[in-house]
């Protein structure tokens, strides 16, 4: 593993730095995602480089932006290096299951990066329920 693979990986303390999950529960390592993809003139740098499950990379894929649900307006996606997670989500217990977690968007980014990424696919609410008991 590269020096700068090693420091994302520190720096966001082996968790998704999108949906939290934890890379210890995963046999797949997780992504080193390139927050503005290469192709949109990001950088290979630790200011341009984030930790993601292979879950919120695929669906992430180059998009910067994603259509927030609640206004139907197309707004940016949360930036792990800019935004503070607390500031556009939150965990909640789910409304229709008991035994799930699901992550709320607290803002239009939140809401959209929520969306794009589908954060609360049904097997990833069961897992940060099973953490969280």
């Amino acid at each position: 593993m590269s020096e700068l693979a090693a420091e994302v990986r520190k720096r966001a303390r082996h968790r998704c730095e999108y949906c939290l999950l934890p890379q210890a529960l995963f046999r797949r390592p997780f992504h080193i995602e390139h927050i503005i993809a290469k192709q949109h003139g990001g950088a290979t740098d630790l200011d341009n480089l984030a930790l993601a499950c292979w879950q919120c990379n695929l669906k992430k894929g180059p998009n910067l932006s994603g259509i927030d649900p609640q206004t139907g307006l197309l707004v940016r996606l949360f930036h792990p290096r800019q935004d503070q997670w607390a500031e556009h989500l939150e965990l909640q217990q789910s409304a229709t299951a008991l035994e799930r977690i699901e992550i709320v968007g607290l803002t239009p980014v939140g809401r959209a990066t929520v969306r794009l990424l589908d954060m609360n696919e049904e097997l990833r609410q069961a897992i940060r329920f099973e953490l969280s008991r």
